[in-house]
């Protein structure tokens, strides 16, 4: 089934990015990646109202939030509020990226290569103690995370190679397995995803301007949502009833030519889809840097 999905704001953001459902507050978060700023909205109807914006630092890759809702920000190299350090101040070439808690309340986020050096990033975990526990150390682009229903499978996405891993997760320990390919993709760029209620992946698919969705056993399910946008960049089920599909889309890399052909690149979108969302575990570590 195709699906099309409708603009929900008149904002425009460069690279909107990381959208996540803030259940007991029913408010949204998101980050615009380029503009280092962190943006809350409500929904009002099928429109996004943006309440307030934080700019944070050079870059910010993605926001959690904590149970009482402070929010958890992976910075351009640091975690912030606190400054600690997830990339070496003289890696000048690299930045965070996408970021996610698992189902215990830890926060995995990934770096990316910023001059096209490959198979050197990194996918990172902050345990509850504030330590941080390397998953991943040769990637390219680390971006969409995910997990099934029941915690046991992590999914995450190598944008560049357009891969999709999944390896055995138990939550209660932390433990990760080894990783195997799941998926390929070949036309467009895989960027952010989210699991549903049934365990199907919905991944948004930069450079198509689609979001699909995949069994879990990889299998496409038919079901598309096409957006009026170019560079969808990631998804998130949204709402009381986690009944909405939420996506971010960018200006970013659009020469003159593609924007006017996609005026409302930029903007996030919402389309009903038949199905629901998992909720969003809220960040339940230390404060970053705290022992």
């Amino acid at each position: 089934m195709r699906h099309t999905a409708d603009v929900a704001c008149a904002e425009v953001f460069g690279l909107g990015e990381g959208p996540v459902w803030d259940g007991p507050r029913e408010r949204l978060l998101w980050v615009d990646i380029p503009a280092g700023a962190v943006h809350e909205g409500r929904l009002d109807g099928d429109r996004v109202i943006v309440t307030a914006a934080h700019r944070l630092d050079r870059t910010v890759g993605a926001v959690v939030c904590s149970a009482t809702g402070e929010l958890l920000v992976a910075g351009a190299k640091t975690l912030l509020p606190s400054g600690a350090r997830v990339i070496p101040e003289t890696a000048r070439h690299r930045r965070l990226n996408d970021g996610a808690c698992d189902p215990a309340g830890r926060f995995l986020v990934g770096s990316m290569s910023l001059d096209r050096t490959r198979h050197g990033e990194t996918l990172v975990r902050l345990e509850h103690d504030g330590t941080l526990t390397v998953l991943d150390d040769d990637l390219t682009l680390s971006n969409g995370l995910a997990w099934s229903p029941d915690g046991t499978l992590l999914y995450s996405i190598d944008s560049v190679p357009g891969i999709v891993w999944v390896r055995p997760y138990d939550v209660a320990t932390g433990a990760a397995g080894p990783r195997r390919e799941w998926l390929r993709i070949g036309d467009g760029v895989p960027d952010g995803m989210c699991a549903d209620a049934d365990g199907h992946l919905w991944i948004a698919i930069w450079g198509a301007g689609e979001v699909r969705r995949f069994t879990p056993d990889a299998r496409p399910t038919g079901d598309v949502v096409e957006v009026a946008a170019p560079h969808t960049s990631s998804v998130a089920f949204v709402g009381p009833g986690l009944d909405r599909l939420l996506i971010t889309t960018a200006t970013a890399e659009l020469g003159a030519d593609r924007l006017a052909a996609y005026p409302m690149s930029g903007r996030l979108f919402l389309v009903r889809v038949g199905v629901t969302g998992l909720p969003v575990a809220p960040w339940a570590g230390a404060t970053p840097g705290e022992s």
